[in-house]
């Protein structure tokens, strides 16, 4: 293992890594797009000589490196010596991008690209597990864990770069409002699910259907509701009064998913108000909007 040399004035260094077909490239990009300094794809022990060499240049105070599966034959190996550099004194962040294994399927079946463990035939699924049992040790020690299962290029980039200039931070509660259809399945990532399909359905009047709960029309229908009000009225205190629980476990995400039949309507309108609420009471709120291009007809 080559030796690290301490240093008295600590640059920035994140190590980008997880699943192949996660992001590890977009998250590089999105560092650098921001003026990190990034290098992709090297081998780990060349990551001790890489940072010395950074040290000493003023263009590299912040280093971001992307380490994958092509070049990890030692895990546990490659997180002890990442712990090294910490140790001595480098502020060291491990970023992990991962994604559910049906995500990981298509993209990979979209692109035809070969993953990397897919050698001898080896079929795809059981390359995705056997690199997510490979990758473990690293996700077990990263600071931040971003599933990118239901985010595009660009959202994956927002959020990386929404991390990197402190706006998502270990130890602090982000909460996420995400708004979906419930037929267009439930959302992995999200830690509470509400379902308000029993509030009137807007898609039913032929004036609001094309519209969404982003319009000022769609939006006074469902919030005027003496059902919308009842349920706010309920709703809104009791998930104020269990967010502080969810931070004393240590809990640095949550989202908090409403879902409607088909994700335009009902849930938008919703999670648009749950966010305001929050953002209202000083909480770290962000909202999305899984489904609301889906099912225009």
């Amino acid at each position: 293992m080559s030796e690290v040399v301490a240093i008295p004035d600590p640059m920035r260094l994140t190590v980008v890594t997880g699943l192949s077909g996660s992001g590890i490239s977009t998250g590089i990009h999105a560092l650098e797009d921001l003026g990190w300094f990034c290098v992709d794809n090297i081998p780990p022990p060349l990551v001790p000589k890489l940072v010395e060499l950074a040290r000493d240049s003023q263009n590299a105070q912040r280093l971001a490196i992307g380490i994958d599966a092509r070049g990890i034959t030692d895990a546990p190996g490659t997180v002890a010596l990442l712990q090294e550099l910490e140790r001595a004194g480098y502020k060291l962040d491990i970023l992990f991008l991962d994604a559910q294994e049906p995500v990981l399927l298509r993209r990979f079946s979209e692109s035809r690209r070969r993953h990397p463990m897919a050698v001898k035939g080896t079929p795809l699924p059981d390359a995705i597990r056997a690199e997510r049992l490979a990758m473990h040790p690293l996700r077990e020690v990263a600071t931040w864990v971003l599933d990118t299962s239901d985010l595009n290029v660009h959202e994956c980039k927002r959020r990386v770069q929404a991390w990197a200039q402190g706006e998502e931070r270990k130890g602090e509660l982000n909460i996420a409002v995400l708004s979906f259809g419930f037929r267009h399945g439930l959302p992995p990532e999200a830690d509470v699910v509400w379902d308000v399909r029993f509030l009137p359905n807007p898609h039913f009047i032929p004036e609001l259907k094309p519209q969404t709960g982003l319009d000022a029309p769609v939006r006074d229908f469902v919030l005027a509701k003496l059902e919308t009000q009842s349920f706010l009225n309920a709703f809104l205190p009791l998930l104020e009064s269990v967010i502080p629980h969810y931070e004393v476990e240590g809990k640095s995400y949550l989202t908090v998913a409403i879902g409607c039949t088909g994700g335009r309507h009902r849930s938008v309108a919703i999670a648009e108000r749950v966010a305001a609420h929050l953002t209202t009471r000083g909480l770290r709120a962000v909202i999305r909007h899984r489904d609301i291009d889906k099912d225009v007809k």
